[in-house]
């Protein structure tokens, strides 16, 4: 296995984890609405709010995330130092996941977003699941 392989393994990781936590917040008041009982389950929930906790308080700190340092460093011990030689896939998705600014504008939009998942919490708060026999 590459190391560049491994790199574009964690980018993808990267990027689900901003898919979960971008999209949960949407997906609470519309799974509410349709009844998805996932979305309001106790691990679903502490999860997500855990996720942006953690996001939230790595951009206040200046740090950057460990994934995006895992995959930083595969990519250096596979030689890669162009921007222009990267593979398809991390072309693609730091395109889409990366922006470039301040690490305190980060901060300041991590911030809100966290404040939505808290007001999601309250305004749809999650329910215990009973757990079904087969």
């Amino acid at each position: 296995m590459s190391l560049t392989f491994l790199a574009d393994v964690v980018l993808v990781m990267h990027f689900a984890v901003v898919l979960f936590v971008v999209g949960g917040l949407p997906a609470i008041p519309l799974g509410v609405k349709l009844g998805w009982l996932w979305v309001q389950g106790r691990l679903f929930r502490l999860t997500h709010l855990g996720a942006i906790a953690v996001i939230t308080l790595q951009a206040w700190l200046g740090q950057h995330c460990p994934l995006t340092i895992l995959e930083t460093w595969f990519r250096v011990q596979a030689g890669e130092q162009s921007l222009y030689q990267v593979s398809f896939v991390q072309y693609w998705l730091e395109t889409i996941m990366y922006f470039q600014a301040p690490l305190w504008i980060f901060a300041i939009v991590y911030t809100l977003f966290g404040l939505l998942v808290v007001l999601a919490w309250w305004r749809f708060p999650p329910k215990a699941m009973e757990s079904k026999a087969l």
